[in-house]
């Protein structure tokens, strides 16, 4: 386990460790553009979503995508900064890069995100390849920036909005599998949690217009798609007003429009802040079938004095409240999943304790787990010491690893047995005879392929399962 921990900085259940340490790539686009751009995504769904948008931008001027490096003219990497590790890889890609840059001095390296807005210029003085620095905020301006780099010049944007949804942009879908799509529905962050950089890497909360987002589901349905995830760093914290002030639209009541887009276009939805997910969307999730019976929960720590110093607004017995009102509302089937930290800044034995009785009491489906690593201008750097030994935060962090791990067999196991309605994402990765395919409570499953395609539903008899996977075979 001590290698996987040095390996991934982000360790999420047995069958999701090794999804989290590939980045997503650019795919093949041929529409007799005059350049190639390549583009890779690192970290979380809205950078992949955000890189749909940036190819979007490109594609009208003047760039074809690729997934051959060396056929690139253009090579982007949408950057995450959320952990020093996401960092570190970055720079070792742009290490590689060194050669490939030689070989083609007329390619241009472009840095992305949340770490190129963290690091700014400094990516430009120490990274000598890079030609162009752009935040989240900034991609309607990259032709200009391309421009600017194609006569030499190295080229900055960072500026943050408070404006800025790209609502107006339609996505190009990468790495689609024709089936599901992210929907964006907000951007930024109002929370200031002390360990994390994302409102100071993506700027305060905003959300789109919600015709928009309706439209945009819309549009997916009608080209195929049968489920989308509205995305957001808080989705439950959006609420947009029209400008003449007479239509304003919460969460709960942006879900069910897009639930009533059609009965098979599921919806699922991520993040959830647990000071903010309302009984309102709880009775909409249940009021309407094709809204997915899965939340995630980030619960960070199973300590108070360690969620205040976090400053996570709630405390631990809130926070089981709020499970409660989940089993309550939506039942014991319900899929739940958290972010834990591990070895937080003071954090004693008996505080980790707290985080595994959490757990146990819980029993989340998943969880993506961490090591907890200093991140430079936030407030928890500021005001607290790094002060949890490297061999103790892994082995707590294999501690709470181990323990999910029992909990995702354990609730994986209650699916054997039943039958399942199943949307078909695809072939399996493990055998060209299988499809494979979720649950509404976000599982995975993996039966025969019979004579089904990728975007059907079907119903699956569970027979077996393992932590991360279910298996069986389709009934009629």
């Amino acid at each position: 386990m001590e290698n996987i921990i040095k390996d991934l900085d982000i360790i999420s259940p047995e069958q999701d460790a090794s999804c989290e340490a590939a980045p997503r790539i650019s795919v093949e686009s041929n529409t007799g553009k005059a350049r190639k751009l390549y583009i890779e995504s690192y970290g979380c769904q809205m950078n992949f979503s955000d890189s749909e948008i940036v190819t979007s931008i490109l594609h009208e001027n003047g760039f074809d995508t690729t997934a051959d490096l060396e056929s690139a003219d253009l090579i982007l990497l949408n950057t995450c900064a959320i952990r020093e590790n996401a960092e570190q890889k970055v720079r070792h890609r742009l290490k590689h890069l060194v050669g490939q840059k030689k070989r083609k001095p007329a390619l241009m390296i472009g840095v992305l995100g949340c770490m190129a807005e963290r690091l700014k210029t400094k990516l430009l003085e120490e990274e000598k390849i890079v030609d162009m620095v752009v935040g989240p905020d900034a991609y309607r301006d990259l032709p200009k920036l391309i421009s600017e780099a194609d006569e030499g010049q190295k080229a900055v944007n960072v500026f943050l909005s408070r404006e800025e949804t790209y609502a107006d942009i339609t996505p190009v879908r990468l790495n689609s599998n024709g089936v599901s799509a992210f929907i964006s529905i907000m951007r930024g962050c109002d929370n200031m949690c002390s360990f994390c950089v994302v409102p100071f890497t993506r700027g305060r909360e905003r959300s789109r217009d919600a015709h928009s987002i309706v439209a945009e589901a819309q549009d997916l349905f009608d080209k195929g798609y049968r489920e989308v995830t509205l995305l957001g760093q808080n989705v439950d914290s959006y609420k947009w007003e029209s400008e003449d002030k007479s239509e304003k639209v919460n969460f709960a009541q942006l879900l069910e429009r897009v639930a009533l887009v059609h009965p098979d276009l599921r919806v699922r939805f991520s993040t959830s802040h647990p000071k903010d997910i309302t009984d309102e969307v709880l009775y909409t999730m249940k009021k309407y079938e094709n809204i997915c019976n899965y939340i995630h929960l980030p619960a960070q720590s199973g300590n108070s004095r360690v969620l205040e110093i976090m400053n996570r607004t709630y405390d631990r017995e809130w926070y089981m409240d709020k499970i409660r009102s989940i089993r309550n509302i939506l039942g014991e089937d319900c899929g739940i999943s958290s972010d834990m930290i591990a070895g937080f800044c003071t954090e004693t034995e008996e505080e980790h304790r707290d985080t595994l009785s959490l757990m146990e009491f819980v029993k989340y489906d998943y969880a993506y787990m961490f090591a907890y690593s200093e991140r430079p201008a936030t407030p928890a750097a500021k005001k607290y010491t790094d002060d949890i030994p490297e061999d103790v935060k892994k082995r707590r962090l294999n501690e709470i690893i181990e323990l999910q791990n029992l909990h995702s067999r354990e609730r994986n196991k209650r699916h054997v047995g039943k039958v399942h309605r199943i949307l078909i994402e695809g072939t399996s990765r493990r055998s060209e005879n299988d499809l494979c395919g979720r649950n509404s409570e976000n599982v995975m499953a993996v039966f025969p392929r019979g004579n089904y395609q990728k975007g059907q539903y079907v119903n699956v008899m569970v027979t077996d399962s393992t932590g991360g996977t279910l298996i069986g075979h389709i009934v009629e």
